[in-house]
């Protein structure tokens, strides 16, 4: 049974940082494609950053860009999202993705506000 469950959450002020975490379990984790999707109360999900199988190719929404950092560790199997310089318009849920060709399997979110 494959898992995605992401942990790191939580409530932090303005400008400051948080790093999220997704372990994957049940799945060859150094075949798949990973990535990180947002969902903010009353909008559509958007991806915020993406890794290739290798750890190569990170890939940003370009509202994160220069303040986010994805990576992973495939011997873990697990994959991580530095977040700094945090803003209001961040707070979401967070998803975890795994994707390879046709499979996709989602993480149920971990929850990140931000306000003073």
């Amino acid at each position: 049974q494959v898992q995605l469950v992401e942990s790191g959450g939580g409530l932090v002020q303005p400008g400051g940082s948080l790093r999220l975490s997704c372990a994957a379990s049940g799945l060859t984790f150094s075949a798949y494609f990973m990535s990180w999707y947002r969902q903010a109360p009353g909008k559509e999900r958007e991806l915020v950053a993406s890794i290739s199988s290798g750890g190569g190719e990170p890939n940003y929404a370009d509202s994160v860009k220069g303040r986010f950092t994805i990576s992973r560790d495939n011997a873990k199997g697990r994959v991580y999202l530095q977040m700094n310089s945090l803003k209001p318009e961040d707070t979401a849920v967070y998803y975890c993705n795994a994707k390879l060709s046709k499979i996709m399997y989602w993480g149920e979110g971990t929850l990140v506000s931000v306000s003073s």
